[in-house]
């Protein structure tokens, strides 16, 4: 059977356009369109269901819809085509009618006599009432979802496109984060898994493609003489595939969930050579002030001041006040200067009680160390006897019962116009005050951040408020377990071999080879961390300074590059966990507000920079907002709760918020797509991953072992594990 044109649209035709606005079109129905399969196009159509597509036939193109909802309206007679009305008796009729959310526009080719399509979002012009309303063909549905530029990477299937294979462009995937959702048991582990695999498989057969030819082309000119040796050249000059994936896993799914890939790294709180995981190591001094502050809950008013200040000094060298060698005394009477600084920009020095006060206790312990020494030069001396003086005249008059310990602006400068003196004859100068950001990764040990902690204190008068802070720092720094995660091995070394030296200084560079990627001009690297076996309080900072350090690292990077970018992304399974939605009272900096923040302006810059992120949830409504609304691409799997559905249908637009209806409904391993790295919004089918390449996220097999799998249970040996005693230190009865 054949059709002409014009007869070929007629038999794709469903109904005519009853109403249209700009977010809606309504359809009247044909009485005679089928209720299932359409037969009249030649071939079984079958007729657009809920979610599917639609299209009319405007001055620009074909108007693309998706089908929101279908009913049956009464009429009281038949007003449709084919359907008569005899004047006998009117009677109630039913009307089918649905209602359509406008997509974009399927444009038409012809090239040497064959018909192709093309999809782009957005409409731009609108139909009228009474225009034609088709069914599609296969050949334009998968226009439709197959559509785009640079969709190198298939995540699965349309099941509503005749299954037209869903494909995505990277850079709009990763690069504008992505945000994967849904309830337990939905699929989104292995959506996670399968997008990071089938990215670096789509890049190593483009990076084949060439060379193939290539290939081809000496064989057919040399006859193939010696196949072995082609196959080893090829293997030794194949280039490697040059992305970055760093995996921030709580709970061990993806431990081996990428064997088989180039450049896989794994790293846990416990080093385990049979499943090649080494041993996790961010120290402490990586971290920075906020996420020491966050941790060690200080106090905005005095602890914070005196951790960073003592942050400031520790990353300066080992701190010790008690130091009277000339490099030690510049130490001190550089934290000195930097008190008395920040008196006078607070205005206590001059201010009422008991602020005064509290200066004339700090003048009182300084003094302690305002002492010659004849390991000093003269000029060092007579410096440090001036100060000495000077303080002495402030402390005299107020060492009697009922002194007023107001303090005059001129005294205060005067002081610090001394200080200032002594500290450039000890060789001090101004931009060394503060020759290091508290920030700074440069390396230190626990016990010289403890040291410092305690000399920052008793300088600035907040030994009494510092106790509460104290405990919990050395709390951490002596727990067994976690030494081997935030000891510095190399920092605060007695040994003064240059080799020592060089490993510290080169610390930082090797943590950014190891964690980030390893130099070079082409270097794959996927960096899985497992975080499962850590406390709940440091496995949130662990996960917050890996982000900042990567996103501070491809800064730099940047900066140093003329501007090229090093694309990474950073993946967060169980994001709620890590990225929680938080009160702003502007006031206390609680822990999961300092570590939201990181990620948020990783969400808000890191696109800048070549860092995407990649968002896995199962309640997205525990979310930061900031972070979620950042997110341009969505992969959405079955949702339940109703907060959850209810914030998504917020991040999409109102046109597209009845496809969300279908989330609690969707089977496992169904998703539905949108939002910038698709055309369309597209209900995918994911493609399957081999049994060995999922994440270890199962449902437990209750059943199976109910009825005879057996399962040994060794407490002893569990019990050893977890307090970390080896066998061979078991005490014997």
């Amino acid at each position: 059977m054949t059709f002409s044109p014009i007869s070929y649209v007629e038999s794709l035709r469903i109904g005519s356009v009853d109403f249209v606005s700009p977010n809606e079109i309504k359809v009247l129905l044909d009485v005679e369109a089928p209720n299932n399969v359409a037969l009249n196009a030649g071939v079984p159509r079958p007729f657009p269901r809920v979610n599917e597509y639609a299209l009319i036939p405007t001055e620009s193109g074909l108007l693309v819809a998706q089908i929101e909802w279908i009913t049956i309206e009464r009429s009281q007679y038949p007003k449709r085509r084919g359907v008569q009305d005899f004047g006998l008796l009117d009677l109630p009729y039913p009307l089918r009618k649905m209602s359509l959310n406008p997509l974009g526009l399927l444009k038409e080719k012809r090239e040497g006599g064959e018909t192709s399509y093309s999809f782009s979002r957005g409409v731009e012009r609108f139909p009228s009432v009474g225009d034609p309303v088709l069914t599609p063909t296969s050949e334009q549905l998968r226009a439709i979802v197959e559509s785009g530029e640079k969709r190198n990477v298939t995540l699965g299937v349309s099941p509503l496109a005749d299954g037209a294979s869903v494909k995505v462009d990277p850079d709009r995937l990763f690069g504008r984060h992505l945000a994967i959702l849904g309830s337990t048991g939905s699929g989104k582990s292995c959506s996670v898994a399968g997008a990071i695999r089938w990215s670096i498989e789509a890049a190593q057969a483009e990076i084949a493609k060439p060379e193939e030819t290539k290939e081809q082309a000496e064989r057919q000119k040399q006859e193939e003489t010696n196949k072995q040796k082609a196959a080893k050249e090829k293997e030794e000059t194949k280039k490697p595939v040059n992305a970055r994936f760093i995996v921030l896993d709580p709970n061990g799914e993806y431990t081996s969930t990428f064997s088989g890939l180039p450049g896989v790294r794994v790293y846990g709180a416990e080093d385990d050579k049979s499943q090649k995981i080494e041993q996790l190591r961010v120290p402490i001094w990586l971290w920075n002030g906020d996420e020491w502050a966050a941790f060690a809950q200080a106090s905005e008013k005095t602890q914070r001041p005196t951790l960073i200040q003592a942050l400031r000094s520790v990353r300066d060298g080992s701190f010790d006040k008690f130091n009277l060698t000339s490099w030690g005394t510049r130490c001190f009477l550089r934290t000195v200067i930097t008190t008395i600084r920040q008196e006078i920009r607070a205005g206590s020095p001059w201010g009422k009680f008991p602020a005064p006060k509290n200066f004339y206790e700090k003048l009182k312990k300084w003094k302690e160390d305002f002492e010659p020494n004849d390991a000093y030069t003269s000029e060092e001396n007579e410096a440090i006897n001036a100060l000495q003086n000077q303080v002495d005249e402030l402390i005299r008059p107020r060492n009697v019962t009922y002194a007023s310990y107001d303090f005059s602006r001129r005294e205060v400068l005067c002081l610090l116009a001394l200080v200032e003196k002594a500290y450039r004859a000890f060789g001090g100068a101004e931009q060394d005050l503060f020759p290091l950001d508290a920030d700074a990764p440069v390396p230190f040990t626990g016990g010289d951040l403890l040291r410092s902690l305690e000399a920052n204190a008793e300088l600035m008068g907040t030994s009494q408020y510092v106790e509460t802070m104290l405990l919990r720092i050395r709390t951490l720094l002596s727990d067994a377990k976690l030494k081997a995660v935030i000891a510095c091995e190399d920092a605060g070394s007695d040994n003064d071999n240059a080799a020592d030296k060089n490993a510290t200084k080169n610390a930082l560079a090797d943590w950014l080879n190891a964690y980030v990627c390893p130099s070079g001009a082409a270097s794959p690297s996927i960096t899985v961390i497992d975080l499962s076996l850590l406390p709940a309080e440091l496995t949130h900072i662990i996960a917050a300074v890996v982000a900042r350090l990567t996103l501070e690292a491809l800064q730099r990077y940047r900066k140093l590059s003329d501007g090229q970018t090093l694309p990474t992304t950073l993946v967060m399974e169980e994001a709620h966990s890590f990225i929680k939605r938080y009160n702003d009272d502007g006031e206390n900096v609680s822990a999961s507000k300092a570590y939201a923040q990181v990620f948020e302006k990783i969400a808000r810059e890191g696109r800048k920079f070549g860092l995407g992120l990649v968002l896995s949830s199962q309640r997205p409504s525990e979310l930061s907002p900031t972070v979620l609304s950042q997110c341009n691409t969505f992969l959405l799997h079955r949702l339940t709760s109703d907060r959850d559905q209810e914030l998504v249908a917020k991040l999409v637009p109102d046109s597209l918020r009845g496809l969300l209806r279908d989330l609690p409904s969707l089977p496992s391993q169904h998703a539905i797509l949108l939002g910038w790295a698709a055309e369309t919004p597209t209900l995918v089918r994911m493609n399957d991953l081999a049994a060995d390449q999922r994440p270890k996220s199962d449902d437990p097999n209750y059943w199976a072992v109910w009825t005879g799998a057996e399962r040994n249970v060794d407490w002893e040996a569990v019990a050893k594990d977890w307090q970390g005693i080896a066998d061979e230190e078991t005490p014997s009865e």
